[in-house]
């Protein structure tokens, strides 16, 4: 399994990196969790050009995914997605490993 990253929430990213006028060869969507939130986790985003030793890392849509190893057991075959709807836009996490999420879907219980 991976983390896998719709065309949606890779278009999206896209944007960014060109709005920020990041260099598209060398960052990286660096995905992970952090104790906290509703339900004990919350999911983290972040573009770097940094790539740990142990990290795990995807090739999807065209943009490049790292994962440190310990969040990885938290996110292996989790997809992220993008919305941008009336009530909001922002990116959403669909995680089969998840037992319960919070209401915003940012946080989640393993």
């Amino acid at each position: 399994m991976a983390i896998e990253l719709s065309e949606t929430a890779a278009r999206e990213i896209k944007t960014i990196i060109e709005r920020e006028e990041l260099d598209v060869t060398k960052v990286r969507l660096r995905v992970g969790v952090k104790g906290g939130g509703c339900s004990g986790f919350s999911y983290v985003l972040d573009l770097t050009e940094q790539e740990k030793e142990n990290d795990e890392k995807f090739e999807k849509n065209g943009v490049t995914i790292v994962c440190d190893a310990k969040s990885y057991l938290y996110l292996n075959g989790t997809t992220i997605d993008f919305k941008d709807e009336v009530m909001g836009r922002g990116f959403v996490f669909t995680n089969p490993n998840a037992t319960s999420s919070c209401g915003c879907g940012s946080s989640f219980s393993a």
